[in-house]
């Protein structure tokens, strides 16, 4: 799977607003075995969020969280857009979220509270803990959720839970040599496609050197290329140390 957070709200741009959204993504699905393959912070665009939404669509293993932009005043466009770009049809009231927001409104459901029911076809409901004004999903792939991280943490929380399998073991090996990079950039280019590179340039006191750390489920091959990076290391006689 390629993860997407999809982070909207011009007050998060501007300075308005602290955006908390990244971090908790980042560690939520580290404990679950994923990382995010991309990040977006957007503004309350119309050509922007369709965009980025078209983009994640193209991807056929992407899975998608985006906050913000589902409640019901004019700069919340998200169902709008989302109804455009996953489903090709327009929005329609959904039974069950319109009957909560009438039993948690009465009468102030109308004439706005209610266009929040107001959902892509085929949508189902993410419980909101706080006041039950549902997220909801596409697909079990693409999930929308507002923008408030005391409201959306939760939804994702259970998303992650009830719709993302858990990751195989990722296995990794770290060292810091004391040279730059491109003394092991030959080594770099013999990687088997199943080691994922990291190779982070350091200057500790004008002098250059190098973070190397190598990923894989394939524990075997990883230790085998790893002492590979070893042997060139000691052959050249290059101080290094292991993370």
């Amino acid at each position: 799977m390629n993860i997407y957070a999809v982070i909207i709200g011009t007050e998060i741009l501007n300075g308005r607003r602290e955006d908390k959204h990244f971090n908790f993504m980042k560690h939520l699905l580290q404990q679950w075995g994923h990382t995010l393959y991309a990040s977006f912070s957007i503004k309350d665009d119309p050509e922007l969020i369709r965009n980025i939404f078209t983009l994640v669509r193209s991807d056929t293993t992407s899975v998608m969280f985006s906050f913000g932009g589902i409640g019901s005043t004019p700069d919340d466009l998200t169902r709008q857009i989302a109804a455009h770009v996953f489903t090709q049809q327009p929005l329609a009231e959904h039974p069950k979220f319109a009957h909560d927001i009438k039993e948690r409104f009465g009468d102030d459901a109308y004439p706005h509270r209610i266009q929040m029911a107001y959902l892509p076809q085929g949508a189902h409901l993410l419980y909101n803990p706080i006041n039950n004004m549902s997220g909801f999903a596409l697909q079990r792939r693409f999930f929308f959720v507002p923008g408030f991280p005391e409201m959306a943490h939760p939804m994702v929380e259970e998303a992650v839970k009830n719709y993302l399998p858990r990751a195989k073991t990722t296995y990794r090996k770290t060292l810091i040599a004391d040279t730059s990079e491109n003394t092991l950039i030959t080594t770099m280019q013999m990687l088997p496609e199943s080691i994922e590179l990291s190779s982070l340039p350091i200057l500790r006191q004008g002098l250059p050197r190098v973070e190397l750390s190598l990923s894989s489920r394939d524990a075997n091959t990883l230790n085998q290329v790893f002492e590979e990076f070893q042997r060139v290391l000691q052959a050249k006689k290059i101080a290094y140390e292991i993370l």
